[in-house]
């Protein structure tokens, strides 16, 4: 995914299992626990590239958090301070070639951002 795109969504729940039922009965949503990813069920729109997970509800985490494709975390969270708004956390790795990290803009929107390692074999 290019720079800027929006890769990932989470909802905060309180019943993984209610919401799963929910989210899949109301949008047709494919929802699965990924091995490695235990008590965290992924989500998949019927397009197969929009999804996201089911997160617990809990401290700092109450509402949707949007998840932005970036070429640089460094760099992202760099221009955040730079701009006016706060790193939440910092950036920390989901496997071995991805990372997350949180911010808040200006006005204390809550945003994540994710990197992904290039496959730089092909070519």
């Amino acid at each position: 995914m290019p720079h800027g795109d929006i890769t990932h969504i989470d909802i905060p729940v309180s019943d993984l299992a209610r919401a799963s039922e929910f989210y899949s009965g109301l949008f047709g949503w494919q929802i699965a626990e990924v091995p490695g990813y235990e008590g965290y069920p992924m989500w998949q729109a019927p397009n197969k590239i929009s999804g996201g997970g089911l997160a617990p509800r809990g401290e700092g985490f109450t509402q949707p958090r949007s998840y932005v494709e970036v070429d640089s975390i460094e760099e992202t969270l760099a221009k955040v301070r730079e701009s006016g708004g706060a790193v939440v956390m910092e950036k920390s790795p989901i496997s071995e070639t991805s990372w997350w990290a949180v911010f808040t803009d200006p006005d204390g929107n809550v945003v994540g951002v994710y990197e992904g390692a290039t496959d730089t074999s092909a070519g």
